[in-house]
């Protein structure tokens, strides 16, 4: 009897322990903003051609991503369907869009490497990263997420765990849209239109 009832009391704290979680765990970006949270906003990082300001960009569509330049999957993904999306609008079109990549990588991605990596998918995109503290204030502006991962038996030494959005800014520099890294780039294309 005892068993049982020490069983019941355990399975009330777990079924306590997830419906907390569940409760308190991170919304959607894209939830957050249809509840009208107050995401986005300016940020000053750091290119091979100096300060990037986001303020500099107004009266463009901007493409913003965050991610890290050793990334082995999702940056690659993100910054070529940003491109293909960006190509397929006319020329005049592409003069209105600009694309920004953060690294949260600094200590790997320097502004020149992040300058060859941004450009090799577009010539519109930018690659810039900044210091723990500007960075850690970006990411948590956008509702984005990162973290250092270990890797002992690896040459690199550590991964980086983060979000995969592509957020559209409008040409008055506020978020519009954070959309799915792997997404059409029809759509997007589209999405970008919307917005010029």
């Amino acid at each position: 009897m005892k068993t049982l009832r020490n069983l019941l009391l355990l399975t009330t704290f777990m079924l306590v322990g997830v419906a907390l979680a569940f409760y308190f765990r991170p919304q959607p970006v894209e939830q957050r903003i249809a509840l009208g949270e107050k995401l986005g906003g300016d940020f000053i990082l750091e290119s091979s051609q100096g300060p990037l300001d986001l303020e500099d960009f107004r009266g463009k569509v901007v493409l913003f991503f965050i991610g890290y330049a050793s990334c082995p999957d999702i940056c690659p993904t993100a910054l070529s369907v940003a491109s293909q999306g960006l190509k397929s609008l006319s020329p005049e079109e592409q003069k209105q869009v600009a694309g920004i990549f953060m690294s949260v990588d600094p200590e790997r991605d320097t502004p020149e490497k992040l300058a060859k990596y941004a450009a090799f998918f577009h010539p519109n995109f930018h690659g810039a990263t900044a210091d723990r503290t500007t960075i850690d204030n970006v990411v948590k502006q956008y509702g984005a997420f990162y973290r250092m991962v270990e890797m002992e038996d690896s040459a690199m030494g550590y991964a980086v765990d983060h979000s995969s959005r592509l957020y559209l800014i409008n040409k008055e520099g506020k978020l519009a849209k954070a959309l799915v890294h792997a997404m059409n780039p029809k759509e997007l294309a589209t999405e970008i239109r919307n917005l010029l």
